[in-house]
């Protein structure tokens, strides 16, 4: 039950995702432009949900996606975090979101050291 419980939550949210982008397009069609070639083009498809479903589900980090965080930056990470976070149907748990994205940053960053 959990593990499905847990897999509906994150299609729901890769489906808020690609919403958000989809309406970003449409609406903020420059600043999204410029989050995408900036930002999101530096990670690879799958670290990129492998971060979503740590920050916006349970999901545990994988080492090389924390190696590609750290990679992409602390702005990036930020941007994309809270451009996600502020959509309507995420919004309400903003500041549990943060939380984990901070805590996954700092985990990130010690790993990228160590290795």
């Amino acid at each position: 039950m959990g593990y499905t419980t847990s897999r509906t939550i994150i299609v729901s949210i890769v489906v808020a995702l690609v919403c958000a982008f989809v309406l970003a397009f449409s609406v903020e069609g420059a600043e999204a432009k410029s989050l995408w070639d900036t930002c999101l083009l530096k990670i690879s498809p799958n670290c990129a949900l492998n971060i979503i479903e740590v920050v916006f589900g349970n999901g545990i980090i994988f080492d090389s996606c924390c190696h590609d965080l750290v990679q992409e930056g602390q702005v990036c990470r930020d941007t994309i975090i809270r451009y996600i976070a502020d959509r309507p149907l995420l919004v309400s748990h903003r500041t549990q979101y943060l939380k984990k994205s901070n805590d996954l940053w700092t985990h990130c960053v010690s790993i990228s050291q160590t290795s």
